[in-house]
């Protein structure tokens, strides 16, 4: 019995159009020579795991691929922990002798077998009894970098690329997208609109000139060598210099004016030297703006955004696999896991049970001359002009939060950027009540500043004059003079800044926002003290790119140098000679 296939072709033959139709015999399929032997419905290994072995016949019949963790031969049966990234949790498998041939640690292997219960005693209650075994990607097991024993955190950091493949990495990496998920759903359900602002941009937002410049590498094409453009290969490829975001903040605040709550999630980049932990050159962080004239309810939504992202987060079951992780490592102790355990615990515990307290700049400075006064724990003694060191803020948070995250506001307009409101103002004759601005940073237990907002000056004389002492309306000027098609800046300002100037000249709003380092959240969630074991490949100062081929024979797009004609090139002005980005 023969039908028509519900599936009709179109054919465009030229001068005339064609239809056809596919036949197909009812009981009989078709060969399909470009059919894979992989399903995308095999079931994950986190999926496997979490069901018990039925007992009709046929139930128990699963396929699993994913790569082999160990593998333990003997005499009679072959023992495969496997793992696909979907838990940190391995799959058993026992095969026979003869199906283990070719298998070593890092093979990506796929497996159809029986899901049955293990013989009492076992550690694990289930495991896979394999008929079949095919090799999808085979290695030699003995030079594979990931073997079954303690690898250094410094070691990983020399092969990101297989870094991923560690329960660890993979673990992570699902960190990272539960977050990115929760966020996104967190931040619709609130009203926001989410962005894609530009990565290629003419502002420094922080004004701290610490910025990657895009150039148009022209030594290339000219023959040169030279790692960094000379000044005579280089090309005015955009009108005036641009350079690699290190804030999205300033281009959200452009939709405010329309949309009362804006929010991104997207990579930064900042030129800093700092060779510390807490410190990468490429890192994301999740900003947000929303219309408002209380800085209270800038922080309260920092607040509330991450407690809702905890709160998810646990119920994914990510806490107890980073706890059961630390406890199955074969380098720690009972003791040591159990440690970790309680560490992690008490975070996530403290960030969402009780409100966050919050504290003035003044009244923690005060605090930390008291202390410094007693007896000498600072290597850096407390100063109002200063700002807070690393000790500062981990005192603050250790001693005000009692364990939870602490808010210190109001700090001194001069440590912070021209953009922010002001928030009081004090006596002249008083260094600790000279101006200060409203805004915030957030501290973390054990960690750092994690979140930093303000409310935005709203009024366009004040920020004109904000401008002015910071030096931005002069420099813009000067720059504008060096390059080949000047435009001439709106009374007196910036180049790069009469644009931001504009959204208080026309009709603007009060608001505000805060940024969050997303990378440092998830370590600080992660337990995991050094940022870049979070980011995935992280790029910092002084790197070489790890695990590349010499800069002689790395092709493609470098951090100093491309070889592909007509690709800009990213480099990192010396921070002497580079002005400020305006």
């Amino acid at each position: 019995m023969l039908r028509r296939s519900l599936y009709r072709h179109l054919h465009l033959h030229r001068p005339c159009h064609r239809y056809t139709y596919s036949i197909e015999i009812l009981g009989q399929r078709r060969p399909n020579r470009h059919a894979s032997t992989l399903s995308s419905s095999d079931e994950s290994i986190a999926a496997i795991l979490a069901k018990e072995p039925g007992t009709t016949t046929g139930s128990n019949n699963v396929r699993v691929t994913g790569s082999v963790r160990t593998i333990r031969k003997q005499k009679h049966r072959c023992f495969l922990e496997i793992g696909d990234g979907s838990t940190s949790r391995p799959l058993q498998a026992i095969l026979e002798p003869q199906h283990a041939e070719g298998l070593g640690t890092g093979t990506s292997v796929a497996l159809t077998g029986i899901w049955q219960h293990c013989p009492p005693g076992k550690e694990q209650p289930y495991e896979l009894k394999t008929q079949e075994v095919r090799i999808l990607g085979p290695t030699d097991a003995e030079k594979y970098p990931l073997q079954k024993k303690f690898h250094t955190a410094e070691y990983l950091r020399n092969i990101p690329h297989l870094r991923l493949r560690t329960p660890l990495g993979a673990l992570l990496a699902r960190l990272r997208s539960e977050s990115d998920f929760h966020l996104a759903c967190y931040f619709r359900a609130k009203g926001f609109i989410r962005l894609q602002p530009p990565i290629i941009t003419s502002s420094d937002c922080e004004g701290a000139g610490e910025v990657f410049t895009v150039t148009a590498n022209a030594a290339t094409r000219a023959g040169a060598t030279s790692a960094i453009p000379l000044p005579q290969y280089q090309e005015h490829f955009f009108r005036d210099r641009k350079y690699l975001t290190v804030s999205s903040q300033l281009h959200l605040e452009a939709f405010v004016h329309e949309h009362p709550k804006v929010w991104t999630l997207s990579p930064t980049f900042r030129a800093e030297t700092s060779d510390t932990p807490r410190h990468v050159s490429e890192f994301w962080m999740l900003e947000a703006e929303m219309r408002t004239e209380s800085l209270c309810d800038v922080m309260n939504g920092a607040e509330d955004m991450i407690k809702t992202l905890v709160r998810e987060l646990r119920t994914s079951g990510i806490l107890q696999e980073l706890v059961d992780l630390e406890r199955r490592n074969d380098v720690l102790s009972e003791d040591e896991g159990g440690t970790f355990a309680r560490l992690v615990s008490d975070r996530w515990d403290a960030l969402t049970n009780s409100p966050w307290p919050r504290v003035t700049y003044r009244n923690a400075i005060e605090l930390l001359r008291r202390v410094a006064a007693e007896k000498t724990i600072f290597d850096y003694p407390p100063s109002w002009n200063d700002g807070l060191q690393l000790e500062h803020e981990r005192f603050i948070a250790a001693h005000v939060g009692q364990g939870s995250p602490v808010f210190v506001t109001d700090y001194p307009r001069g440590t912070k950027p021209f953009y922010m409101l002001p928030s009081a103002q004090g006596s002249a004759g008083d260094r600790l009540e000279s101006s200060t601005a409203a805004c915030f940073d957030l501290l973390l237990p054990d960690g750092c500043e994690v979140v930093g907002g303000s409310m935005r000056e709203h009024r366009l004389e004040p920020l004109l004059q904000s401008m002015d002492q910071h030096s931005l309306g002069a420099q813009g000027t000067q720059n504008a003079d060096q390059h080949p098609h000047p435009v001439s800046p709106p009374s007196g300002m910036s180049v790069n800044l009469g644009w931001y100037a504009d959204l208080r000249r026309y009709g603007s709003v009060p608001h505000g926002g805060f940024g969050l380092g997303f990378d440092r959240l998830l370590g600080y969630l992660a337990g995991v003290r050094n940022i870049r074991d979070v980011v995935p490949w992280p790029r910092y100062y002084g790197s070489t790119g790890a695990a590349a081929p010499p800069p002689s024979t790395q092709r493609g797009l470098c951090p100093q140098r491309s070889s592909r004609v007509g690709v800009p090139a990213i480099r990192n002005e010396p921070k002497a000679e580079l002005a400020l980005a305006l």
